[in-house]
This record gives structure tokens, C-alpha cells and sequence, in this order.
């Protein structure tokens, strides 16, 4: 599943995420979802969130 819409994206699910360092690259990093930072319903880019490790990104998967 992709990370744009707002209502797949619930606190403590697994994702990964592209951090603002790692958009050229590609890298993506892993984590529960701790804030769901993004206030709109969709985002072309993916839905902005805070990991409980304290990294911020956009939401490039979900993990099932």
C-alpha cells in the first residue's frame, strides 16, 4: 500500500519512510508511526509522519 492518503496511516503501524536527507537517493527507513504530522487527507508526496525513533519523513510504504 502507498502512504499519500491520510486514512490508511494509523498510529504504531509499521511504514517506511524517505527522510528529507535521503529524497535524492531513495533510502528508505522503517518505523512505527508515532504522529501522523501531515493535516490534509492526501499528498502527492506521501503523508508526512514522526517514527517513534524521532525521524520525520513522507511515507513511501506501508507494511503489511
Amino acid at each position: 500500500m502507498d502512504g499519500t492518503k491520510r486514512v490508511t496511516i494509523k498510529k504504531g503501524i509499521m511504514v517506511k519512510i524517505v527522510l528529507k536527507k535521503d529524497q535524492r537517493s531513495g533510502i528508505l527507513t522503517d518505523g512505527k508511526v508515532q504522529d501522523i504530522l501531515t493535516k490534509s487527507a492526501t499528498h502527492p508526496h506521501g503523508i508526512k509522519v514522526r517514527l517513534t525513533s524521532g525521524d520525520v519523513g513522507r511515507v513511501k510504504e506501508i507494511v503489511e
